[in-house]
């Protein structure tokens, strides 16, 4: 323990069943102290929900000037196939704190982002940059308002310290909240480095803690495998309903619980094209938007290789049984992806044309570069005049099949729009709007114009007045919006 870390009493209600894994997934580390923190932004109602007294919460513990009691901090070990090529990883700038109790029994990971060096550095720093700890709080809030599976922001901490990237930059600390932060390349690692008894260790406390349902099964761990197959098929689907790409689905960014895990190059489409790249770093387009649900099963493969010696004895049993489960995927993404689209147009039930007649409308928004998000919200109100497609005569083709689609179902033209306002969100977070106000935090010190971006970000689907200012377009650039990992 460092000079200057401290352990003390607090408000918080720490366990640590991760650490009770064997050694070989994790190392005990703590966060390294920094010379000057200061809360920038606190989130409160996510601390209620935690049981957290915000009074209490010391932005000492936050920065890891502090250790909680009950807190035992370590860094997780993991592997991972980054852009393809398969890699030994780990935390490398992340302390876990321990796992928070809440009042009503759940269980949720501490994690202090960009907490100091750890055995898994590699080389870095440990350190983070304000700007992009922003971005993350920013995007995984409003992921949560979008009501998407992700890891949460409980806070922001500059450190009174600069690090070195292209240039200097104010450090700063995300304390991130999540399920858990057991990856795809968290069974990699296991399978890679571990034995089999690591491997059937990490297995039996993911069941354990993420899928207790399956614990009695016959083939607990088949039955593992497809749980965490259908949570990915209902993320995916989830993300691209709303225009969202990842931008480095690795697997070590692939978390078992279907949570969104790890806000690096992240964005949203505005202009609705299916090869959309925002990452700097992908320069062949392997996470770009209409790749998302390929690459999914590509990481759910690498998971299933993973778990085979789990499955069955016999290996070329186990094989047939990793593949018949991972063959679900495709279907399950589509079936849930097709349910959100049809809700997207005000549709109830089944028709056997409607994916014909949700593919089509995609195709002239693609041609016409329409905006993906108030596309919808124009069709959910009527207001065909505020996109340009709808006076070409392919929409109004469209329009046509669309509305006597509506008429022959049962619900009225008034249950349609409801479901459309409940599926369609009336704002995401604008590329421009997320510089905007990161540009303001970090080189002015100006964090109003983030907290009312969060604000209306938190209510989506409520489509109130003053979120319409934050659904307009970005002025035309000449430059392709390009988004950076932010290490």
């Amino acid at each position: 323990m460092t000079e200057r870390t401290r352990i003390i009493e607090n408000v918080w209600n720490l366990d640590n069943s991760y650490a009770n894994l064997p050694k070989l997934f994790f190392t005990n580390t703590n966060p390294t102290p920094v010379p000057s923190p200061k809360l920038i932004i606190f989130n409160h109602s996510l601390a209620t929900s935690l049981g957290l007294d915000d009074d209490k919460v010391r932005v000492e513990v936050l920065a890891g000037n502090e250790i909680p009691k009950g807190s035992l901090p370590i860094a997780q070990a993991y592997a991972g196939h980054q852009f393809g090529h398969f890699t030994m990883l780990g935390d490398g700038r992340a302390v876990l704190l321990g796992e928070q109790i809440t009042p009503k029994g759940e269980r949720f990971d501490i994690q202090l982002k960009g907490s100091g060096r750890t055995p898994y550095s590699r080389g870095g720093d440990g350190r983070a940059a304000l700007g992009p700890m922003l971005r993350e709080y920013i995007i995984s809030e409003a992921m949560y308002g979008l009501g998407i599976p992700t890891t949460r922001s409980l806070a922001v901490t500059t450190t009174g310290e600069s690090i070195i990237r292209e240039t200097k930059l104010p450090g700063a600390i995300l304390t991130r909240v999540a399920a858990s932060h057991i990856r795809v390349g968290t069974f990699q690692y296991a399978a890679n480095w571990g034995n089999i008894d690591d491997l059937r260790t990490l297995a039996d406390y993911t069941i354990k803690r993420h899928f207790p349902e399956v614990e009695g099964d016959n083939n607990p761990y088949l039955s593992l495998l497809k749980e965490v197959i259908k949570r990915q098929a209902i993320l995916i689907a989830k993300w691209q309903l709303v225009g969202f790409i990842h931008g480095v689905m690795n697997t070590d960014n692939m978390a078992i619980s279907g949570e969104t895990i790890d806000y690096g190059p992240c964005a949203f489409i505005d202009t609705y094209n299916p090869a959309t790249v925002f990452s700097s770093i992908d320069i062949h387009g392997r996470y770009a938007y209409e790749n998302q649900p390929a690459i999914a099963e590509w990481n759910l493969a690498r998971f299933t290789e993973s778990l085979l010696p789990l499955l069955h004895d016999e290996e070329e049993k186990a094989v047939k049984l990793g593949q018949d489960a991972l063959s679900d995927f495709t279907k399950l993404y589509h079936y849930n992806w097709l349910i959100g689209m049809r809700s997207k147009l005000g549709i109830f039930n089944e028709e056997s044309e409607d994916e014909s007649l949700i593919k089509k409308l995609l195709s002239i928004m693609e041609k016409h570069s329409a905006d993906y998000t108030n596309t919808f919200i124009a069709l959910t109100f009527d207001k065909m005049e505020d996109i340009n497609l709808f006076g070409t005569k392919e929409f109004i083709q469209w329009n046509e099949l669309w509305r006597s689609r509506l008429e022959r179902q049962q619900e009225s033209k008034q249950s349609s729009q409801q479901l459309m306002k409940n599926s369609n969100p009336a704002l995401i977070p604008r590329n421009h709007r997320v510089e905007e106000a990161l540009e303001a935090a970090v080189k002015q010190g100006d964090y109003s114009v983030m907290e009312r971006l969060l604000d209306v970000l938190a209510r989506p689907y409520d489509h109130l007045k003053e979120q319409a200012d934050y659904a307009t377009l970005p002025p035309v650039s000449s430059c392709t919006y390009r988004t950076f990992c932010g290490t």
